[in-house]
């Protein structure tokens, strides 16, 4: 497959999506709506909702019913962006290439526009059309799960609790599962669910996404020390100086490196059953494992 073509084409989708499901920037409180809309189409590579795409033709050859589900956790993942960058977690100037929300809004504005995005993000997915295995309510209820306390949020906090703390590979682990990898796989479960997976492939694409969260959080993490500001578009360097829990720090370059590789490994194996159909999914593996920003 033409990769390069297939991400440029459904990024092309996921953008001409989200400007038409998001407010104009004109909208009454204009200030919100201008911030919501300077994170969200700040740039960034549409990993979530690509994937979300790619899962629901993995199962269906089709991936018009998850656009709205994509365009959910994409949006979820910029709230979370513009509070993980507040002063008073991880202290950002920069995302993207670009200053972030409280930088160019203030600290106040930028929290309400996590929190108005965070809200959008469902009245979006309730677009979604169920089908015989999944109601609205399993599609709500499965993006609920991964944005809050058991996953993403909770892996917020044990980032903050851990800092300048020595842990376990376990607790290092639980961190990024939550944190980083339950909205990727959620982003996959939700586009199969949308094309009416079986319980079988649902498995299978769970555990896809699992390997693949967690790889990306292992490269994220290395990308941190090797890379410069200019080549991240964020601060390089930055989980070092704020002796953040990260996959080197508790490892060590190498095996971390060797566990980015494993992780990938288990992903691709994931997808074994689904043969030439799970193309792009493993493409998108290859292509986050060998990913320089």
């Amino acid at each position: 497959m033409d990769f390069s073509r297939y991400w440029s084409q459904r990024q092309s989708k996921i953008e001409r999506a989200l400007d038409q499901f998001l407010p104009p920037a004109s909208t009454k409180p204009a200030t919100l709506h201008r911030a919501m809309r300077y994170s969200l189409f700040a740039g960034g590579k549409r990993l979530r909702p690509i994937i979300t795409l790619a899962a629901a033709e993995v199962v269906s050859g089709k991936y018009e019913n998850a656009i709205p589900l994509a365009c959910s956790v994409e949006i979820i993942h910029t709230y979370s962006l513009i509070h993980d960058d507040l002063p008073c977690m991880d202290d950002d100037d920069f995302r993207r290439g670009k200053p972030t929300s409280h930088k160019v809004f203030g600290e106040a504005v930028a929290v309400l526009a996590g929190d108005a995005l965070l809200a959008v993000a469902f009245e979006i997915a309730a677009k979604t059309k169920p089908n015989s295995r999944y109601s609205s309510a399993a599609l709500m209820t499965e993006l609920a799960y991964a944005s809050g306390s058991r996953a993403l949020v909770a892996g917020q906090i044990a980032d903050l609790e851990n800092e300048g703390k020595k842990i376990s590979p376990a607790e290092l682990r639980y961190i990024h599962q939550n944190k980083t990898a339950a909205l990727i796989t959620s982003s996959i479960r939700l586009g199969a669910m949308s094309a009416n997976a079986t319980p079988a492939q649902l498995k299978q694409l769970t555990k896809f996404g699992q390997s693949l969260g967690l790889a990306f959080q292992v490269i994220d993490d290395i990308l941190d020390i090797t890379q410069t500001t200019e080549q991240l578009g964020k601060s390089a360097g930055k989980d070092l100086k704020a002796q953040k829990a990260t996959y080197p720090a508790v490892l060590g370059m190498k095996k971390a490196e060797s566990e980015a590789k494993r992780l990938t490994n288990l992903s691709h194996a994931a997808l074994k059953s689904f043969g030439k159909k799970a193309e792009p999914l493993q493409a998108i593996a290859h292509f986050l494992l060998n990913r320089k920003h």
